[in-house]
């Protein structure tokens, strides 16, 4: 019962345009092979005149074939430009389709955007930044999130604290100067166990007269001639 009242869709003239071609290149495939199909014929019909020796025949045979391959090319180029002008009409109807759905597509954008006030718009973004700041002030209250001042402050702090201990972890710098190292001379003097140096000049002893007269009696017994 449904069906009854349903509306038919509309049959534009693109659609029998496109039915007009369709069914005309149909036709023309069906003559294209009745037309092989009587070129096969004759040229058969050829060579059995041939076998007969009914050379006369066969060659009005072939006649009849040559006006049949004429025939052929002409349906041929026929379906060519039904081919190309089928192709074309559905080509301009596709592209239709798409500028309609464009169109209807650019009424719907200005249809919404006629439903949208650009002082609403504003309003909205005002709205929005003011709740956004309003939170921010209620988190810097609450200590859940320090202000930009806060965080730059914070920042420099650091950088300061990072410098002073890089500057306590430095090697101090010695206030005298080393003392210079011992030479090799020096070295190895304090490795020899030398002496005092005497301070007073040393006395010489007074000479012994006698042991100078026991020698020059001890020479006068030597030179003196033993006696046999």
């Amino acid at each position: 019962m449904g069906n009854v009242f349903a509306k038919k869709p509309k049959i534009t003239e693109v659609d029998k345009a496109i039915l007009s071609l369709k069914t005309q290149r149909r036709k023309l495939g069906q003559y294209q092979q009745q037309l092989e199909v009587v070129i096969e014929a004759e040229k058969q019909a050829a060579k059995d005149l041939l076998r007969e020796k009914r050379k006369d025949r066969a060659l009005l045979a072939l006649k009849k074939k040559k006006l049949q391959e004429d025939l052929l090319k002409q349906v041929d180029g026929w379906l060519i430009n039904v081919e190309q002008q089928l192709a074309d009409v559905e080509l301009a109807s596709k592209q239709k389709a798409v500028f309609e759905s464009l169109k209807t597509g650019n009424k719907a954008v200005k249809a919404i955007q006629n439903e949208i006030n650009l002082e609403d718009v504003q309003k909205l973004m005002d709205d929005t930044a003011e709740a956004k700041a309003y939170q921010d002030e209620i988190n810097a209250i609450l200590g859940e999130k320090l202000s930009a001042e806060d965080e730059e402050e914070v920042l420099a702090e650091f950088e300061n604290l990072e410098t002073e201990m890089n500057l306590l972890d430095m090697p101090k710098v010695p206030s005298a100067a080393p003392s210079a190292a011992p030479s090799t001379e020096e070295q190895d003097e304090e490795k020899l166990d030398l002496p005092d140096v005497p301070t007073k000049a040393p006395t010489i002893p007074e000479p012994d007269s006698s042991p100078e007269i026991e020698i020059s009696e001890h020479r006068k017994v030597m030179e003196e001639p033993v006696l046999a």
